[in-house]
């Protein structure tokens, strides 16, 4: 396959550049198996509809053809659940979550792995991403299958990592 250039400027990053080198939405790493692509995810309703609104020009134009996005503010009306389960950029910063190569967080490495770059911070991202499954435990462990009131600040969070809380 041949590589595939990026180059990203947007908000928080100017000319920063990446290469994809796997197929898009393949030859994901056996212990990475999320529930839902990127683009579900923004059609679904994920972070207020903030997160994506200054950087489409990276991605698939199809990824935000039915988007829950919202340019002016981070509205949890938004998310699938209708409640907010997103944590600042500050906070995420000061927990050391953030990486240079992704500013944005988990999301925006998600994005790009999907799209098929791989990097050296990949293990890090899906440890982080795994231990997201002791919530989706809690959620199976104390809530009947698809009752979307129990939990549902949990159940928008585990959604915000691909894992499809509308299943479970």
């Amino acid at each position: 396959m041949k590589k595939r250039k990026y180059v990203v400027r947007d908000l928080m990053q100017s000319d920063y550049i990446y290469f994809c080198t796997e197929p898009m939405g393949k030859n994901f790493h056996t212990d990475f198996q999320p529930d839902l692509s990127p683009k579900s995810m923004l059609e679904l309703g994920v972070f207020g509809g903030k997160y994506m609104t200054d950087c489409q020009d990276e991605f698939p134009s199809d990824w935000f053809t039915n988007a829950k996005l919202c340019t002016e503010k981070h509205d949890p009306d938004l998310n699938w659940f209708g409640v907010n389960a997103s944590q600042s950029l500050s906070v995420w910063r000061t927990k050391g979550w953030l990486s240079a190569d992704d500013p944005r967080g988990w999301f925006q490495w998600y994005c790009r792995y999907y799209l098929g770059r791989r990097c050296s911070d990949d293990d890090r991202q899906i440890k982080r991403w795994r231990a997201m499954r002791r919530h989706v435990t809690q959620i199976r462990r104390n809530c009947e299958k698809c009752d979307f009131f129990c939990r549902p600040r949990q159940r928008q969070a585990v959604l915000h990592w691909a894992y499809d809380s509308r299943q479970f």
